[in-house]
């Protein structure tokens, strides 16, 4: 028989109906069928719903991951952590596939790069919250109320101030999300060109850079690793302090002394010991090299048992974006927190909170504000800085 006959032979093989096998076979084997499809289903979408799913790229790990671990959902006094599918997806079955359904798009945008560098993302970022935030707002704070519920609040627990602005939410079952935008990531920078407080801190710049004096950012400031600043090496946040070690025309190397908390590859660096006021954060393979970073012995902090290490930062920017006085700083903050923080209820003094309890406090009101990304930056240092933790030399 030629082997086109043996392929014909075989196909009608294929195609006769069985004449021994039994009806409870059939069942069995699709019962068993069945069962294996399922497990491998439900294995894989439990899969793409881990944390280390969702930060297995860039775009998700080097910006909002970044932000996650700066917030009490990342590290509190309980121990209890939120991951990224325990704010982003719902626990029960069927909204947790409608939501996985709906999340499919952002495979279309990792193939196309929609975000794939800092630059994109944060052109993004407004509609990609403002996208989140009508989700939520749709279904009344699902993904929230996943660890968060009105039922379970012990409201003889709660602060006189919690509970003035919770027992009415709860009233009215009220979404999270109504009043917590900004809880765990930074809120956008809404409209275009220079924020106001960026422009009123750029008239006080410090016009010329002077070695072996102390400056502080007024702005976000890159940082390189080359004195040709072609070598991206992270970012300073606004109010950090540095000594300016080396001036060149319009760049300058600076000196940086930081902590920062002796795990992972130590990229976000704090202001103090203990203190989640954060400074900078680096690149990872700067963070990791000798030649600009230099670490100290770990230090264990008791109220968290973590270890923390003390660091000393050299690295290369742009002379701009600097003020020689940390009180032409505190005095723009001041003005704004009063004057955006006053429209609904007096504002606590910044000594009322500890420096680590300040974002969560400040984080989970600034939604009822119109300060954009970089006021707020610099109202929760003035705060951070005038907190509690440093009343006494105030």
């Amino acid at each position: 028989m030629s082997v086109l006959g043996i392929a014909k032979e075989f196909w009608r093989t294929l195609k006769r109906p069985p004449a021994t096998i039994s009806l409870g076979v059939i069942s069995v084997g699709g019962f068993i069928t069945g069962i294996l499809f399922w497990g491998g289903f439900n294995t894989a979408l439990e899969v793409t719903n881990t944390e280390e799913f969702c930060i297995s790229c860039h775009e998700m790990r080097d910006n909002v991951y970044v932000e996650l671990q700066q917030t009490v959902h990342w590290e509190n006094r309980t121990g209890v952590r939120a991951t990224c599918p325990d704010c982003h997806v719902p626990h029960e079955w069927t909204n947790k596939i409608a939501r996985k359904m709906q999340a499919s798009k952002e495979v279309w945008g990792a193939v196309f790069g929609t975000i794939n560098t800092r630059e994109k993302f944060l052109a993004k970022r407004e509609d990609l919250a403002r996208h989140e935030w009508a989700r939520l707002e749709a279904n009344n704070s699902l993904e929230c109320r996943n660890c968060h519920d009105y039922d379970s609040m012990d409201w003889n627990k709660m602060s006189d101030e919690a509970v003035f602005y919770m027992r009415p939410a709860a009233a009215l079952n009220t979404g999270c999300i109504e009043c917590h935008k900004g809880i765990a990531h930074e809120l956008p920078q809404q409209g275009e060109g220079m924020s106001p407080v960026i422009a009123a801190l750029d008239g006080r710049a410090a016009n010329s850079l002077s070695a072996g004096e102390d400056y502080y950012a007024y702005q976000p400031v890159s940082l390189f690793e080359d004195e040709d600043l072609s070598k991206p090496a992270g970012n300073l946040s606004m109010t950090a302090r540095v000594e300016i070690a080396e001036v060149k025309g319009d760049k300058v190397r600076l000196d940086m002394s930081a902590w920062r908390k002796n795990k992972g590859f130590g990229r976000v660096l704090y202001a103090d010991f203990g203190r989640n006021m954060r400074v900078a954060v680096l690149e990872r393979e700067t963070a990791q090299n000798d030649a600009y970073v230099t670490a100290g012995d770990p230090v264990n902090d008791d109220n968290t048992g973590l270890d923390w290490v003390e660091v000393k930062v050299s690295l290369w920017s742009s002379a701009r974006g600097f003020v020689s006085d940390a009180d032409q700083l505190w005095n723009v903050a001041s003005d704004s927190y009063e004057s955006s923080c006053s429209g609904c209820h007096a504002q606590p003094d910044p000594d009322h909170f500890a420096a680590n309890a300040w974002p969560a406090q400040f984080n989970g009101m600034v939604g009822f504000t119109n300060m954009d990304a970089a006021e707020q930056e610099l109202v929760l240092s003035y705060l951070q800085n005038h907190s509690s933790d440093f009343k006494s030399s105030q």
